[in-house]
């Protein structure tokens, strides 16, 4: 079974900074697209950022220059850097595998922005 297992998520003060992890099956890991959705309170699931099997990376405007997505072939794990955090960056982050027709979805990871 295709496995996406996330951790890094907690409670922080704005201006504050988070890494989320997300582990994959080495069987997906080299061949698939990695993402990080997001989904705050009250509102739909939004595309964070990508980052292919090549490296080349987007970010949703909100989060460029702030947030970096990474990707660690040895140890099959993608990263989120998450610096200068807002309170409108609350929400449930989930961790996306996606090729073709083909997609996983972690569990999701809650991150809480608030003094």
């Amino acid at each position: 079974q295709v496995q996406l297992v996330e951790s890094g998520g907690g409670l922080v003060q704005p201006g504050g900074s988070l890494r989320l992890s997300c582990a994959a099956s080495r069987s997906i890991f080299s061949i698939y697209a990695m993402s990080w959705y997001r989904q705050a309170p009250g509102k739909q699931r939004e595309l964070v950022a990508v980052i292919t099997t090549g490296r080349s990376t987007n970010y949703a405007d909100s989060v460029k220059g702030r947030f970096t997505i990474s990707r660690d072939n040895a140890k099959n794990t993608v990263y989120l850097q998450m610096n200068s955090l807002k309170p409108e960056d609350t929400g449930v982050y989930y961790c996306n595998a996606h090729r073709g027709y083909d997609y996983y979805w972690g569990q999701g990871t809650q991150v809480t922005v608030s003094s």
